[in-house]
């Protein structure tokens, strides 16, 4: 089982994936997490998938929220991917961290940001796939977009 693990590992760090944080708050409470499978789903509705493992701080935060927010972030926002990518105590979380005036959810400078209220979660594995209904989609004005691939960073 390892071994196939490592092997699907190995495999999908070749191909790029976009990045993006994922941010829920509750009762003061806020945890953001570097996520690389914000994926589009459908039109009409307007839903969105984020797929988080369940031993991540930001999961049960998910759960109980019921609406979060993903910043998309730009190719000069490899730092923010690499800091909400570690697991860094929730006290010092945002310290140095520029958010948006209107929403602390979402990352300022980022590409885009959509805000969706979790309508399902499938259990899929050791991750909870999370849809969720758009609320607000805007895009920003970033010129390059910050993928994953190959173990590293990379702004396209």
């Amino acid at each position: 089982m390892e071994e196939r693990g490592a092997e699907q590992r190995s495999l999908f760090r070749r191909w790029p994936a976009g990045v993006s944080v994922v941010v829920a708050e509750v009762d003061g409470r806020r945890a953001g997490l570097t996520v690389s499978s914000l994926t589009s789903l459908s039109l009409e509705p307007r839903l969105v998938g984020i797929s988080i493992a369940r031993e991540a701080s930001l999961h049960e935060l998910l759960r109980s929220a019921g609406e979060w927010g993903a910043s998309i972030l730009s190719g000069e926002q490899a730092h923010l991917a690499q800091h909400f990518a570690r697991g860094v105590p929730p006290l010092v979380l945002w310290n140095g961290i520029a958010v948006r005036d209107d929403d602390p959810r979402l990352l300022r400078d980022a590409v885009g940001w959509v805000t969706a209220r979790t309508v399902d979660e499938l259990p899929t594995g050791d991750h909870t796939f999370f849809v969720g209904e758009l609320l607000t989609i805007e895009e920003g004005t970033a010129e390059t977009s910050l993928a994953y691939v190959h173990r590293g960073y990379q702004a396209l």
